[in-house]
């Protein structure tokens, strides 16, 4: 199905954005932390035209599922939520948003940790942007596409997977300071290239216990005096802290300081380390992975030819990402699904 079948018109506009994968720095950006995200090839394209009448209608090509929209209702359910939410804050900004048709198509695994809801609003605000000849930067698209996603999807998230889907490109990473903005475009380590794993687990980030971090972040801040866990850089001084937000803020902190590390320009091996160490304090300090996501990055860390592997995303499910020689990731990407779908899971190879 496309545009034309379903809505019986030619789109006016069409827009796309990426999904992305974060090489380090997870859960620090809702901590004005430090992130460094890339691109991945898969992308989320948006059709747009105008309604015929006066309600916003909808149709995700891979749910299958066409949403008629009223616009003076409350907001829409479902992936609805994340169009509507976007049409929502233009509006509160004081842009005007005719009723409008929007046909959705993504390559972007939804539930893997590779920012689907971000792609989506990045892809829309791009298409309404050029619809309606709207000045806005890329960043304010980011800006916009967060808040759509905290105010009108329920997860109080932080600006990198907007900001990485509006602004990262598949050939370098992204180095984002989420409390300034100031962002560099920097090369991957020299020899290395990544492969994705999805671990077939599934996770909702508003039930998975994603707001429940960044409280408790925000509880060892305040008991820290500080604005955020941004704001120090020695580990020992969550030590004061009471469990759990100790070990929350702990692992804040390294990996801030993990991101800091890498972003000098590192070789490959020592990048790898630094992943590694992240996925340790993901698992342990902040308690975000489960059995699957340790089995995959287990089999992963002992592949040969990887350099470091993590998990990548909120945590609670979702995918895996692996810095390897370059040239080998399909290679690579082949012997680590076998042996982890051969121990009873049920993977798949996103990026190679």
């Amino acid at each position: 199905m496309d545009f034309q079948q379903i809505f019986n018109a030619a789109p006016e506009v069409e827009a796309s954005a990426p999904g992305r994968v974060n090489l380090l720095g997870e859960h620090t950006d809702y901590n004005d932390g430090f992130v460094l995200p890339t691109a991945i090839p898969q992308h989320t394209i948006v059709s747009i035209g105008y309604s015929p009448n006066d309600h916003h209608h909808f149709y995700s090509a891979e749910l299958e599922e066409l949403l008629d929209v009223n616009p003076t209702e409350p907001t829409a359910q479902g992936f609805a939520s994340y169009i509507d939410g976007c049409i929502r804050v233009l509006e509160a900004a004081g842009y005007t948003v005719p009723p409008i048709n929007i046909f959705v198509t993504s390559s972007v695994s939804i539930g893997s940790g590779l920012s689907s809801s971000a792609a989506l609003e990045v892809a829309t605000l791009r298409g309404l942007r050029s619809l309606l000849n709207l000045d806005l930067t890329d960043v304010k698209i980011a800006q916009f596409g967060q808040q759509a996603e905290i105010q009108y999807a329920g997860v109080n998230c932080g600006i990198l997977d907007q900001m990485a889907c509006s602004l990262a490109d598949t050939e370098h990473m992204l180095f984002l300071d989420t409390r300034t903005l100031d962002r560099q475009i920097l090369p991957f380590p020299a020899g290395a290239g990544i492969v994705v794993i999805d671990s077939g687990v599934a996770r909702s980030l508003a039930s998975s216990g994603y707001n429940q971090r960044r409280a408790e972040c925000e509880a060892a801040a305040r008991q820290l005096g500080i604005k955020a866990l941004r704001d120090v850089s020695d580990p020992q001084l969550a030590e004061q802290l009471p469990d759990p937000i100790r070990r929350r803020a702990r692992h804040v902190i390294t990996e801030n300081n993990r991101v800091l590390q890498a972003a000098v320009g590192i070789s490959a091996q020592e990048f790898g380390e630094l992943m590694n160490a992240s996925h340790a304090s993901l698992r342990d300090d902040y308690e975000v992975s489960v059995p699957a996501l340790d089995a995959l990055v287990d089999i992963l860390q002992n592949t040969p030819d990887v350099f470091g592997a993590r998990l990548t995303g909120a945590g609670f499910g979702g995918a895996c990402v692996a810095l390897v020689t370059a040239g080998e990731e399909n290679a690579i990407a082949q012997t680590a699904l076998e042996q982890y779908n051969r121990v009873g899971y049920d993977g798949q190879i996103l990026v190679s």
